[in-house]
């Protein structure tokens, strides 16, 4: 097995954010693969592209067990735990290197919390390439952006449409 690969006991997440206007309505979306389930999806009437892509994460790693590789078409998501970034935001106060506070950090706390503690991998994948586990999520993301946003808790496999739908 070549140290790209998940270990045969890790589950493989696939993640996206959408949002329509940036900033505009957003939805985010996880899908296990293969196959797309479990899944779950949410979104915000007023939100980022950006803050799509970090909550489908943290959503991802709060509710699935085990260890997990994420899989992302999100160089801001990839890169930054790839990179470490985080050590040295969270070493500065949370400020970036322009000494700036580092943006949506009411999201990156408790992700990189949760990072800390399950240490997932990460993988980048191409967005809008034909991969079909990428293509799913960003489906789902997209329809978790026209709403309803009144619910609290994000929206689980139940509340999605048919899985053999999303791939017609």
């Amino acid at each position: 097995m070549s140290s790209h690969e998940p270990h045969p006991a890790t589950t493989v997440v696939f993640t996206d954010g959408a949002c329509a206007g940036n900033p505009g309505r957003g939805g985010w979306a996880w899908a296990v693969s293969p196959g797309g389930e479990p899944c779950g999806s949410g979104g915000a009437a007023h939100t980022t592209n950006q803050r799509m892509e970090l909550q489908a994460v943290l959503e991802a790693l709060r509710a699935l067990p085990g260890q997990l590789t994420i899989v992302s078409d999100s160089t801001y998501v990839v890169h930054c735990f790839r990179d470490r970034w985080w050590v040295k935001w969270k070493a500065n106060g949370w400020k970036n290197s322009q000494k700036q506070p580092v943006a949506n950090t009411d999201i990156w706390m408790p992700l990189v919390e949760l990072v800390q503690q399950r240490q997932p991998t990460f993988r980048w994948v191409k967005g809008h390439s034909g991969d079909p586990m990428n293509d799913l999520v960003d489906r789902l993301a997209v329809v978790a952006s026209a709403g309803p946003f009144d619910v609290a808790e994000p929206r689980g496999p139940s509340a999605q449409p048919a899985q053999t739908s999303l791939f017609d």
